[in-house]
């Protein structure tokens, strides 16, 4: 998708707007899971997610080669149309974003904010998707995929500075939603010639790339019923399973209550709010704890980004009363 030089330029790109996100080697959470762990913290960006980085050199490349587009359209769950509209907003281009009937009302209110037309539509990311790219059609809007070459290339920008300051990462816990994250963190790796393993991560409840994985061609899910946002995936994308099946090692599956549970250490070991998909990655090295032992783990906490009432309601509610400090 791109060389290395392309991707440092990509890094210029967000740098004017994002800030390095740090790498903490958190000891408490080394303490949990016996090893050493370094936690990359997506969710110090804008927008509380790594989402914000693609946006910016998407944006930024439209921008240039197209300086005279109308404005842009796309779906989201939240964390893609966060991006698109503070990039949007950094160059003045009108952003539409769609969303699903019941989405994040946190998240709604965040891109309304950075200056997002929003519209509610369909049940699920996958119906709101095809709404958005029905409108684009006769209204002459740019359709912003979900997954494109540009957005991928922003996002590999956290995973370029995590693998500088950590080259001797031996294992990457990764979430997946519709994979430029995943995808991002391989192409990097690749790039740097490094050899730390990548581990994809997804929910019990939306499973697609997981199946897809395990039988080696596409399979969708008919559902995708996890609390966890940020991963309900129904339909994998051709072009991210490629990647991801070339370059990952394997795809873990988490259930909704590991996610809980990863949270709330989160929270304690490290006083970081996690949204469901930025503790994927914790609840499968915590589920992979008896395998990691003399490995360095390196986990992505993609984003914060989760509703108080969300958090009140599962993370907090359901809380087992004796939920440990380490596991």
């Amino acid at each position: 998708m791109f060389d290395l030089k392309q991707l440092e330029r990509a890094h210029e790109i967000v740098g004017q707007a994002v800030p390095a996100t740090p790498a903490h080697a958190w000891p408490l959470l080394g303490q949990r899971l016996g090893t050493s762990v370094v936690v990359k913290h997506e969710n110090h960006t804008p927008i509380g997610a790594f989402k914000v980085r693609g946006g910016l050199v998407y944006i930024e490349r439209l921008k240039r080669e197209r300086p005279d587009v109308p404005g842009i359209i796309s779906a989201t769950r939240g964390n893609h149309g966060q991006s698109l509209a503070f990039a949007a907003s950094r160059h003045g281009v009108p952003a539409v974003i769609y969303v699903p009937r019941g989405n994040s009302v946190e998240k709604n209110r965040a891109m309304r904010a950075f200056g997002a037309e929003l519209v509610e539509h369909g049940e699920d990311f996958q119906a709101a998707r095809e709404e958005a790219e029905r409108r684009a059609q006769f209204t002459g809007l740019h359709m912003v995929p979900s997954f494109h070459p540009d957005l991928v290339r922003g996002v590999a920008t956290y995973a370029l500075e995590l693998f500088r300051a950590a080259p001797d990462l031996d294992i990457l816990y990764v979430p997946i939603g519709q994979g430029s994250g995943i995808c991002g963190c391989i192409l990097a790796r690749d790039l740097l010639g490094l050899k730390t393993e990548i581990v994809g991560v997804q929910s019990t409840e939306a499973p697609s790339y997981a199946l897809s994985f395990a039988k080696g061609t596409i399979i969708a899910t008919a559902t995708s019923n996890t609390r966890a946002d940020g991963v309900a995936t129904r339909i994998p994308d051709p072009d991210a399973f490629a990647v991801i099946r070339k370059g990952a090692s394997r795809i873990v599956q988490v259930t909704d209550e590991e996610i809980a549970a990863a949270i709330r250490a989160y929270w304690t070991d490290t006083h970081n709010l996690a949204e469901g998909a930025g503790a994927a990655a914790l609840a499968a090295a915590m589920q992979e704890k008896s395998r990691l032992q003399g490995r360095r783990v390196g986990l992505i906490l993609s984003g914060g980004n989760i509703d108080f009432e969300l958090f009140r309601t599962w993370v907090i509610a359901d809380a087992p009363a004796a939920d440990k400090v380490v596991a």
